[in-house]
């Protein structure tokens, strides 16, 4: 709700005039209110300023002209106030102003950039009752709303009723906010299929159609697609590239580790006069950060602070996660510790690096030390950081505390995602408590979160390790029953565990049936029914086993190497193997000190 403030009612001095005079030096004699209205809302900087005027616009009569309410709403929207907009309209309402389409979509829109749609679209009934047409700028708020809440199939299903019903001509900035909403999903087909249709119904587009499906495309790796678009908007269209365009580019092409056509980018941007900001080089730095090239991020900062162009929040974040990368914990604990001299706050992303650094290098108790300065400093953990700490908590085998952390985040108000599952259940298997991630698996269900192959692979593999392999052998008919695809990594793990249980026929059995389900064994798959077959002296299928890796291009791993010298030289296998085990030892084994004289 407003302030009590606001709505006082001034009597005899006018009091925003005297306001005006110290703040904005506008005319003294209230006659001229009408005629400077414009004048004192193009000056209004603060949103008290605003409603005052509103106070004063309000009990004149006759009231100003709904265009000037409409000029202060504007002018409080950009101010970004948009529940403080929202009771200004109320406001106009009660009082009997006859407000206007162009009222109402501002309307609309402040209810969207509070995630309050519903209220929205019940504005949008209200302009049917009051016989106010919608016109574009109401649909464009409305669009924008559903995409601001992910609800990217309902505005596809009002934009083509809109087109189909024609209850409006769709204007560019009702195509490129669809085209927004499309890429946030990486859906580019359909936003380039919609780049075409605004050329089909005349709708010139403009540079921000083009940036944002260039900026999805090079968020997807699809760089080639991505500058075959930039050539069509400069030479087909005449539009030229603009910062935001380059900045998607460089950061495309860093990604992609293209540091050579990234640096021709940025001085191909330099010669058109557009000067880097602080998004472009905070992308070379996340990218070099991400490659372990910390000098030369920390020399593009250099370079930043030289040109004035200061780093942010973000710059810094990067930086901290590339030496938490490194395990440079001490530098990036440094590098954290300095940001508030810097007048930089830390944020979610800053702490959840940190945590992630902590919990990398197994320093539990310096993690927990961030989750509580986090919390301390007002910041909720999200998923993210609940995960990180759930992953380091079950890295040294702290279970209890692990289990405290996830009954919290379920306390908090945090959804485990897919991420945040199978950390929890790897952490379990891996510290010997599989019954415990089989109790979690069956109380999720049928839920979402247990139509993923990865979860069966957690659990097999967990369940084949430590004996359980009927537990095992369950699980992977129970994933085929449920139409999941099981892929080489699953095979493999289950092949695995009937090894270590002596159980060579089903091993062989389920190996020779990977081929026939169309997903070949790989060269993980071959090491490990070898070591099963030379574990339990069984070496009847060896040599067949060795040549097929050959014919495949494998080579063998320094334990199934060694397993094989320990083999030949206890008399178990014949030395005439050593020439095709010649064939499949890497290069980097052969200079290694404990197999060099293993002929």
């Amino acid at each position: 709700m407003m302030s009590r403030t606001a709505f006082i009612k001034f009597r005899g001095t006018n009091s925003f005039l005297l306001h005006s005079l110290s703040s904005f030096q506008f005319a003294t004699h209230t006659a001229s209110l009408h005629s400077n209205v414009s004048s004192f809302i193009h000056k209004i900087t603060n949103l008290n300023d605003a409603l005052e005027l509103f106070d004063e616009m309000s009990h004149r009569q006759p009231l100003p002209s709904v265009v000037k309410f409409n000029q202060l709403l504007t002018a409080v929207t950009k101010m970004k106030h948009f529940s403080s907009s929202l009771d200004l309209f109320k406001q106009m309402c009660s009082l009997g102003v006859p407000v206007s389409n162009y009222t109402m979509s501002i309307a609309i829109k402040c209810c969207c950039q509070l995630n309050r749609i519903k209220d929205g679209f019940a504005l949008l009934g209200c302009c049917f009752r009051r016989a106010i047409p919608p016109n574009v700028f109401i649909f464009n708020a409305l669009l924008d709303g559903l995409v601001l809440e992910d609800r990217i199939l309902e505005a596809e299903m009002l934009f083509k009723k809109l087109i189909k019903q024609k209850l409006c001509e769709p204007d560019v900035v009702m195509y490129n906010t669809m085209i927004k909403g499309l890429c946030r999903f990486g859906n580019n087909v359909t936003a380039l299929a919609l780049l075409r249709l605004m050329e089909q119904k005349n709708c010139k587009p403009s540079i921000v159609t083009y940036s944002t499906i260039i900026d999805s495309l090079c968020k997807d790796k699809m760089i080639d697609d991505a500058f075959k678009l930039l050539k069509e908007m400069v030479s087909d269209k005449g539009i030229l590239p603009n910062v935001i365009t380059y900045n998607s580019l460089i950061c495309g092409l860093c990604k992609l580790g293209c540091w050579d056509e990234a640096s021709k980018m940025l001085k191909e941007m330099e010669d058109e006069n557009i000067s880097p900001n602080v998004k472009t080089f905070t992308a070379l730095v996340d990218a070099f950060c991400k490659e372990g090239k910390i000098k030369e991020a920390e020399a593009v900062i250099n370079i930043m602070i030289e040109r004035g162009e200061f780093p942010n929040i973000v710059t810094y974040s990067s930086l901290i996660d590339g030496y938490c990368l490194r395990g440079e914990m001490i530098k990036a604990k440094t590098i954290f510790d300095s940001l508030r001299p810097r007048g930089l706050v830390p944020n979610l992303v800053t702490y959840n690096s940190l945590l992630n650094g902590y919990c990398k290098n197994r320093n539990i108790e310096g993690a927990m030390q961030m989750f509580r300065q986090m919390s301390g400093q007002g910041l909720k953990p999200d998923v993210v950081t609940y995960s990180t700490m759930l992953q380091g908590l079950f890295q040294v085998g702290r279970c209890v505390a692990a289990r405290r952390l996830f009954n919290e985040m379920h306390a908090q108000g945090r959804i485990p995602d897919q991420c945040t599952y199978r950390i929890v259940l790897e952490g379990l298997c891996n510290n010997h408590l599989v019954e415990d991630a089989l109790s979690l698996f069956h109380l999720v269900g049928n839920s979402k979160l247990n139509s993923d192959i990865v979860v069966y692979n957690i659990l097999i593999n967990g369940a084949g390790k430590y004996g359980k392999v009927d537990i095992a052998r369950n699980l992977f008919y129970d994933l085929i029953d449920k139409g999941l695809q099981p892929n080489v990594h699953t095979y493999t793990v289950m092949i695995s565990g009937f090894c270590r249980e002596g159980l060579l026929a089903e091993s062989k059995s389920l190996f020779l049936k990977m081929e026939e389900s169309g997903c070949p064994p790989n060269n993980v798959t071959y090491r490990v029914l070898l070591q099963g077959y030379l574990k339990n002296r069984h070496y009847d299928d060896v040599e067949m086993l060795l040549q097929e890796m050959d014919d495949r291009g494998y080579s063998l791993d320094a334990s199934t190497l060694s397993l094989f010298i320990d083999h030949i030289a206890a008399g178990l296998l014949d030395r005439s193997m050593l020439k095709l085990l010649g064939k499949l030892v890497p290069k980097e084994l052969l200079n290694d000190p404990s197999l060099c004289d293993w002929e």
